[in-house]
């Protein structure tokens, strides 16, 4: 399969201290890649450096490449979804008038309508309440609605699953495996290894700053066996 984004030998400094640590790989288009390792292993810094929010204080990123070029990903952050920690949401304001909104920052390209964003991920477009008033599930599939709503190519979701319950946190993965395919790929950081594993295709763990293995996932060992 072609690369949708390289990392070659990327580093990143805050200060003395080296969040990642010459990290060199390459992730395919189609595929579902979840990123694990302790609290300060580097998964977030990974992250906003492919979503273009992080410079890398060494190495090179490329994302949306043919061999041996591509761009950054600055120059292509309206192909690119990000979903962090933070909800990202106007709590005053409900699901379809968040969506609406941020739908009008992406002029230049175009957008899922609010209504079909919401509805993609289980939400009712026509619920008024507040988002500050929703469950956390109910943020979490929310903010995933944000990010889907300018039909990004790599989706990058920052412990999509946390402080969800286990029922929530399945029909997130339910989700994600309906919105992979052949233009779509996905990055997610998580603790909760045996939850992504319906999903993953490939797992990688990083140690203080260090990709320190890279292993196919059981569903992409099942279907090479086929």
């Amino acid at each position: 399969m072609p690369s949708i984004a390289r990392l070659e030998n990327v580093s990143r400094l805050f200060g003395t201290f080296a969040a990642l640590r010459q990290i060199s790989t390459e992730f395919e288009t189609g595929r579902c890649y979840v990123l694990l390792g302790e609290n300060g292993a580097g998964k977030s810094t990974l992250l906003r450096i492919l979503a273009g929010l992080l410079q890398p204080s060494y190495g090179k990123v490329f994302v949306f490449s043919g061999p041996g070029a591509g761009d950054t990903p600055q120059s292509q952050r309206g192909r690119i979804g990000y979903m962090s920690h933070a909800a990202m949401l106007y709590d005053e304001l409900s699901a379809s008038e968040n969506l609406a909104y941020f739908a009008h920052l992406y002029r230049e390209q175009r957008c899922l309508d609010p209504a079909d964003a919401l509805r993609s991920v289980g939400l009712d477009p026509a619920l008024e309440r507040p988002v500050g008033q929703y469950s956390q599930g109910m943020r979490q599939r929310t903010s995933l609605a944000r990010v889907l709503i300018s039909q990004p190519e790599l989706l990058l979701l920052d412990e999509p699953f946390s402080n969800m319950d286990m029922g929530s946190a399945r029909q997130m993965i339910s989700l994600l495996g309906q919105f992979r395919g052949e233009r779509r790929t996905i990055l997610l950081t998580t603790h909760q290894r045996e939850l992504a594993e319906p999903l993953a295709d490939y797992f990688l763990t990083l140690e203080a700053g260090r990709l320190v293995s890279t292993v196919a996932g059981p569903r992409l060992m099942a279907k090479e066996q086929q």
